[in-house]
């Protein structure tokens, strides 16, 4: 299983549905549940958040490899998580 990143902002309302739809997907689907995502709030670490190459949140890196930028979807959520087991 890849190691998945994902920067977000608390405020952000994007991101709580994207953290949201992860979670109805996890319980969906058993092969999803076992995936770990590190959540990096990029206000709080701007040092590590700066050294990824993005402009807006949610964003989800999967194996160091960005898979998804901006508002979310389920379709667009679910490929992280096929990624991530891939």
């Amino acid at each position: 299983m890849k190691k998945v990143k994902a920067f977000y902002l608390e405020n952000c309302p994007h991101c709580k549905r994207a953290f949201k739809m992860v979670d109805a997907l996890k319980t969906k689907n058993p092969e999803y549940k076992d995936i770990e995502i590190e959540r990096i709030e990029e206000s709080v670490h701007a040092q590590i958040a700066d050294a990824y190459d993005y402009y807006q949140v949610p964003t989800f890196y999967v194996g160091g490899t960005k898979v998804h930028e901006g508002v979310p979807s389920f379709e667009k959520i679910e490929e992280v998580l096929k990624k991530a087991i891939s």
